[in-house]
């Protein structure tokens, strides 16, 4: 018999989706389940967005150029201007997801073996898009009882070896909604430009920060032209997750000239979706201070409601719409699995991710899981009380 590949046998399992068939089987049961394990907003996609596509005149559905049409990144140039980040639409290549440009940058910035060092827990996908490159994570660890901050710089310096070609960071963060400040990202400046290394930040919840706090982009940072990635994407900000449509943005011109081979290889994004995502550049502000506003309370509702739970410890995130909860449990797969398969409360059940995959260093965060609150205020209250019931029946 044929064998599978040790990369495949290695590619890790997505810790956010292994669960679905137990939620499948326990809605055959008749429970009602409430999904708190995947970022996939219930915000309505911008009207201006869907009707782009419902009115287009193209007669053939053609290839766009590999690095996306220069009409539409010449407008993503404009949005990044709105946002104090000044870069032009030389320096973007319009990608299949924010997945797909952080796979370019692996490919066009390191080799077999080489390492590339990440605060974690980290959105769970760095370890397989890790995989697939053949590049090794090398992980620090962010505490909980820090609220996630960012590790001290001399943690990231015992780490550098020969092999280090970068260092990743998400901001805001997925899975701890953890915002990083200015000061920090010019300590992550100071630390590429001494070792001259790559610093690439996936920015995708750009939009969601709070409390009054700003967002402060890689690109923004004086000197650290040659050494920024950024990775974005439509999909959380529009709440379009199904055009798949994301952006890499470096002012480094190597970097661009090399990520657009492997563009150009797989020969160009979605033609629709860019249609769709073009328009949903023009959406008024209003929608974006509606979401945030609407975010904020949810935020509120979910983390206060987990703090009034036994046991449960929980860090308070600045942005994005996840937060890390530590429960009182030996192993958080176990008992997520056990949620869906054996539980209910008046019928109820919740789906939450197991933070374990989220970690790259083994043993990890097996107490912990990842909260995505991207339900209404009254499912949210109802799942906070079916965790609070579940958790004082549940036996290790």
């Amino acid at each position: 018999m044929p064998k599978i590949s040790e990369k495949g046998i290695n590619m890790p399992e997505s810790p956010i989706r292994k669960l679905v068939p137990y939620a499948e089987e326990a809605h055959k049961q008749g429970k009602t389940v409430y999904y708190l394990n995947i970022g996939q907003p219930d915000i309505k996609t911008p009207t201006i967005a869907l009707d782009a596509v419902k009115v287009h005149s193209l007669d053939i559905l053609a290839y766009s150029r590999s690095e996306g049409s220069e009409e539409y990144r010449k407008k993503i140039a404009q949005y990044y201007l709105r946002n104090n980040i000044e870069v032009t639409h030389n320096d973007i290549i319009v990608t299949t997801g924010g997945s797909e440009a952080l796979l370019f940058a692996f490919g066009s910035i390191m080799d077999e073996d080489d390492e590339i060092i990440i605060p974690e827990p980290f959105y769970a996908n760095y370890n397989g898009f890790s995989t697939a490159s053949s590049v090794k994570v090398v992980p620090v660890i962010s505490k909980i009882e820090d609220n996630f901050a960012l590790p001290p710089i001399e943690e990231f310096e015992k780490l550098i070896t020969p092999k280090t070609k970068a260092i990743l960071i998400c901001n805001p963060g997925n899975p701890t909604g953890y915002l990083y400040s200015k000061e920090e990202i010019s300590k992550l400046a100071a630390i590429v430009k001494k070792h001259d290394l790559f610093l690439i930040a996936d920015e995708v919840y750009r939009e969601f920060v709070y409390d009054g706090i700003e967002h402060y982009s890689i690109l923004q940072e004086p000197g650290l032209e040659e050494h920024a990635i950024v990775i974005d994407s439509v999909s959380k900000r529009y709440s379009m997750c199904g055009a798949r449509i994301g952006y890499l943005v470096s002012k480094n011109k190597e970097v661009i000239k090399t990520a657009l081979k492997f563009a150009q290889a797989r020969l160009s994004p979605p033609t629709l979706a860019q249609i769709a995502s073009e328009a949903a550049l023009d959406t008024p502000q209003s929608y974006f201070d509606d979401v945030k506003e609407e975010y904020v309370k949810r935020r509120n509702i979910l983390i206060e409601g987990l703090q009034k739970i036994p046991g449960v410890k929980v860090a308070k995130p600045n942005g994005a719409f996840y937060c890390i909860a530590e429960l009182p449990v030996k192993n958080s797969d176990d008992f997520a699995r056990w949620l869906l398969e054996s539980y209910e409360y008046n019928n109820n059940t919740v789906m939450v991710a197991p933070a374990a995959g989220f970690y790259s260093t083994p043993g990890v965060g097996r107490n912990q899981i990842r909260i995505a609150y991207v339900l209404n205020e009254n499912s949210l209250k109802i799942a906070i009380k079916v965790l609070e019931e579940a958790l004082k029946v549940y036996k290790d």
